[in-house]
Parts: C-alpha cells; sequence; structure tokens
C-alpha cells in the first residue's frame, strides 16, 4: 500500500483508478450470507462477513460507550481498516451524540452492545461516481459510518438511517478502490441490505446536494440473501416503508446522468443504474469472479434447482427461500467453501493428477488455495473460492429475540481463511479481549499474537493440504463442537445474571468469550507444532 499512495501521486485520475480497479479486484474483496428469523433453524437473524484482505486490521477489541458535553465534536479517520501504513488519520468532524454505546472494533467494525451487527461486502459502481482522497471533499468512508451507526443506532433500521443522513450530509469517500459499499445490517428481528454509492469528485458540502446516493431492502424472514461483490437491490419502493428506505435522489442522480429515462416507461433497476454492467471492469456485474460465488452458495441453498455456473448475475432472485432452514454451523461452512462439486474448484483441475502404475491419482500436494507461482507452474487457471487464504478474518452473527440484551446476539469470529479457521463466540455483552487477540504487526511474526497462529497454521495446512487439513479438522470439529454445546448454559446462567444486574451477566460473558479465545489460541499453536513435527522436509515425503 506504500507504494499505491507513490503511485496516487504520479498517476492521473484515470489511470490511478484502472489500477486500483486490479489490485481491488485480487485483495479486496468480500463475501454476506444474510438469513432472516424464519430461514434459520433456531429463529435467529444472521448475517456474515469475509474481510478478504491481508492487511485489515483484525485486533478484536472493545470501544467503551460514553457521554459528552453539549457542542462535542467527534473525529472523522481516514484508513480506520489499516488498509494503508501508518495507521488511521483524522480528516475531519462532525458534532458528537450526547450517549454512544459501546461496540466491537475489527477493521469493518461489526456489532455492538445492543446487538445490532454488520457485514460489509464492496460492490462496484460507475466510473463517473468514483471519489477519490485526497481531493475529494467528502469524508465518509463506510467503515466509519459503521462506527457511528454501532455508537448511535439500538436496530438495524436506525443504524441504516444514522448511515444513510451521515452519507448524505458529509459525503460518501470510498476506501476500496473507489468502489460502491453494501453492509448486511442485522438486529434480532430482521435484516437489511443497505447499498451505498459516491457521487463523483466534483461534490461539495457547500452545493447543499447530497453527498451520497443509497438505499436499503428488507430480507424477507423466511428467505436468504448472498452477497458476492455485487449490488443485489433491483426495484425500490420507498412508499413501502416495511420493507424500503432511499435516499431522495437515489432515482435522480441517474436521470440527471442520463442513465435512465422515467419517460421510457420502463422500470428503474438501482442495480443496473449504478452498477457497471459488462467490459473489462472486474467489479462488473457480469464479472466471474462474482458469478462464481453466486452459483456456488446458491446451489448450496437450494440443491434441487437447476443453476447455471455461467449465468448473467443479474439473473438471480433479490433473495431465496432455502430448501432446509440453516443454521449458524451451515453458513461457516458456506464460507469455507472452495466451491467443491462446481466447475470452479481448483482442487479439481486436472493439473494435480498424476500416474501411480496403471491409476490416475491426485497428488499429494494438490490444495485448493493455489499460490499465484505454483498456477503458473501447473497452468491452473484462477477461480476466486468463496474462502480466500489471505482473508483477515470472517464471521458469523447470530442475533437472538427474547433473550436478555447482553446476550442478544453471539457473533462467531475466526482469523484468517475460513476453511482452516475455528470460529470462537463473542457475546454482545463482551466488554473486554484477551491482549493476544489485540495483538498484531503483520511485518513480525509474534507467538503472542493469535492472529499470527491462525496465518501459520494456515500456512502450513497448504503445504500438503490432504493430509494436514484432515489434522486440522480433528482438532477444530471437537473445540467448536464443546463451544456450541455450552451455548445453552451460558444463555440460562447469562440471563439469571442479567434479571438481577446486567454488569455481573456481561462480566461473566466477558469471561466465557475470554475462554474460549484463550483455549482456542492455545490449541493453534499445539496443533502448528504438530503440523511442523510431522510434514516437515526431513520426513522424506
Amino acid at each position: 500500500m506504500r507504494v499505491m499512495r507513490g503511485l496516487r501521486k504520479q498517476l492521473t485520475g484515470s489511470l490511478f483508478a484502472a489500477l486500483l480497479v486490479l489490485v481491488a479486484a485480487t485483495a479486496f474483496g468480500c463475501t454476506d450470507v444474510v438469513a432472516g428469523k424464519d430461514a434459520t433453524v433456531d429463529g435467529s437473524v444472521i448475517t456474515s462477513h469475509t474481510a478478504d484482505g491481508a492487511f485489515y486490521d483484525a485486533q478484536v477489541r472493545t470501544i467503551p460507550g460514553a457521554t459528552f458535553p453539549k457542542g462535542a465534536m467527534a473525529d472523522v479517520y481516514w484508513n480506520i481498516t489499516a488498509e494503508e501504513e501508518g495507521g488511521p488519520v483524522k480528516i475531519g468532524e462532525i458534532p458528537q451524540v450526547e450517549t454512544t454505546y459501546t461496540y466491537f472494533h475489527v477493521g469493518y467494525p461489526f456489532m455492538n452492545e445492543h446487538g445490532v451487527a454488520i457485514g460489509e461486502t464492496t460492490i462496484g459502481q460507475k466510473e463517473e461516481l468514483k471519489t477519490f482522497r485526497p481531493a475529494a471533499k467528502a469524508i465518509m468512508t463506510v467503515e466509519q459510518l459503521e462506527v457511528f451507526a454501532l455508537q448511535r443506532a439500538k436496530t438495524a433500521r436506525e443504524a441504516i438511517k444514522v448511515m444513510g443522513e451521515l452519507a448524505e450530509t458529509y459525503g460518501f469517500l470510498p476506501s476500496c478502490g473507489s468502489e460502491g459499499e453494501c453492509l448486511t445490517v442485522t438486529d434480532a428481528s430482521e435484516a437489511w441490505i443497505f447499498e451505498l454509492r459516491s457521487v463523483g469528485m466534483m461534490w461539495t458540502p457547500e452545493s447543499k446536494t447530497p453527498g451520497a446516493i443509497w438505499v436499503a431492502q428488507r430480507v424477507p424472514d423466511d428467505m436468504v440473501v448472498v452477497v458476492p461483490n455485487m449490488s443485489r437491490i433491483r426495484e425500490v419502493n420507498p412508499e413501502d416503508a416495511d420493507n424500503f428506505m432511499a435516499s431522495g435522489n437515489y432515482q435522480q442522480f441517474a436521470i440527471d446522468q442520463g442513465w435512465y429515462d422515467p419517460a421510457s416507461g420502463k422500470p428503474f433497476i438501482w442495480q443496473e443504474a449504478y452498477s457497471p454492467l459488462t467490459g473489462n471492469d472486474d467489479w462488473s456485474l457480469s464479472s466471474m469472479w462474482i458469478r462464481n460465488r453466486l452459483y456456488t452458495l446458491h446451489k448450496i441453498l437450494a440443491p434441487s434447482r437447476e443453476w447455471d455456473p455461467y449465468a448473467e448475475t443479474m439473473s438471480y432472485p433479490f433473495a431465496i427461500k432455502p430448501e432446509k432452514k440453516i443454521s449458524v454451523q451451515d453458513v461457516m461452512e458456506m464460507l469455507r467453501s472452495h466451491m467443491a462439486d462446481t466447475p470452479f474448484d481448483m482442487y479439481e483441475d486436472p493439473a494435480w493428477f498424476i500416474r501411480d502404475g496403471d491409476k490416475s491419482v491426485k497428488s499429494p500436494l494438490a490444495t485448493p488455495f493455489v499460490t499465484k507461482d505454483m498456477r503458473k507452474l501447473l497452468r491452473i487457471p484462477y477461480n476466486r473460492p468463496v474462502s480466500k487464504w489471505d482473508c483477515a478474518y470472517s464471521f458469523v452473527s447470530q442475533a437472538r429475540a427474547n433473550v436478555p440484551d447482553p446476550l442478544r446476539t453471539i457473533l462467531w469470529f475466526g482469523y484468517d481463511n475460513p476453511h482452516t479457521t475455528c470460529y470462537v463466540p463473542i457475546y454482545n455483552g463482551v466488554t473486554d479481549t484477551p491482549e493476544t487477540w489485540r495483538t498484531f504487526d503483520r511485518n513480525a511474526f509474534d507467538l503472542k499474537s493469535t492472529q499470527w497462529a491462525f496465518i501459520l497454521g494456515d500456512e502450513l495446512v497448504n503445504r500438503r493440504y490432504q493430509e494436514a487439513m484432515a489434522d486440522l479438522t480433528a482438532v477444530r470439529a471437537p473445540l467448536e463442537k464443546s463451544f456450541f454445546d455450552r451455548i445453552p448454559e451460558i444463555d440460562k446462567k447469562a440471563a439469571e445474571l442479567a434479571a438481577a444486574d446486567p454488569a455481573k451477566a456481561k462480566a461473566f460473558l466477558t469471561d466465557f468469550t475470554k475462554e474460549c479465545m484463550e483455549k482456542t489460541e492455545q490449541t493453534w499453536w499445539k496443533l502448528n507444532w504438530q503440523l511442523i513435527s510431522t510434514y516437515n522436509n526431513n520426513k522424506g515425503k
């Protein structure tokens, strides 16, 4: 990213934008799966997120809520995600509210004390909308909007209204290759898809026009929405307040640009009005790295339906009713997918198969997560899987109704590649995390950093995937199961404590989450030493 900052100074806007597209398509791509309460086995509302970029800040810490005097200001930052070196940079400020809520901070802040959870996935937008710092007057990145929403909102609807109003007032400033953004916002009652676009370099606060375009659509309670780096919302009906929200300019901006003619008699399609449709833009709606994830995950949700792996993304419905209700564990497995049983699985490429006598067998070096150098050597075409080896972190959140506030939402968090991670429960009432889960320097390996334990584990597994993945699964499966098995007991005890003293319930839940985190960390370091001992090159394999 230091190189990117230097290039920004040397290249003109269009050239730099083109370069960012190439970088973003490989380094930035996140996948969200969102489910309404009647689509899940336990009646919880689920969202999820894979933060697919090795540089993203993944240090899990709580930022306590606070009270502020009248007239106080809140700082606005660039680089909250740590996409660039050097840490966050203040680029503005806005009026502070009187009281803020505690929230959980990572690159894309994901939950607050009231159980509101937010997933993120970048979506493409047309060239005319792209907005670059430092020349732009807009100051609200999507991650900064998430911070303010989690600090100020008790429900998903409130969170969307907070973000929409702030983006309109202060301008949306994209931080991921100058593309648009989608946030999957949930509480214990409902799930929403919130899509946000910038309005170009010419916008200024003094113009008194909205500094962003946005819409939001509610996920039907009995359905699931998959968002793999593309706009999913099509027709919008702001008069249906139960199911839609939108900025006042959501359609007019497209009319002004000549992208939509009301006199045509055709419906206004948000998805097509503001997204690049085809061509060389990797963020276009026709991109194969988007299509293959839509196909893979819809095939999992409705396996009896005939899905075309090469169909245009616009042909997929906004939401799908799964053939069976899904669980948190089901969503975890979706995030872990390397696209098995599809044409896109690199693990089944013919290059991996070798002759062994009169048989063809898969090489012990075969892996679904093929490095760039290995792909070149073996001439294996690249297919972007759901699960990425350079993922910083991922989560699946589980918002439950009819439980006390401190245990409303459980967010299952995992470091690095979702395929090789172990998901750990974090209750929304938790107030602290172990120091080792708040320690990380990508440029310096550290035995006191849990994130490094998972990075190393993924690296070791990928060197001897077939055998080592079996070893990892043998360790992970009982550990994750033990966490799930304890949830009813923890819920019961925490609910009893919350009825008498919510602070005691929060302390109890914090102790439980820390215990799970510490156990997972210890288990993973032990697994790493086992993998090194078993698969080092002195074994003659």
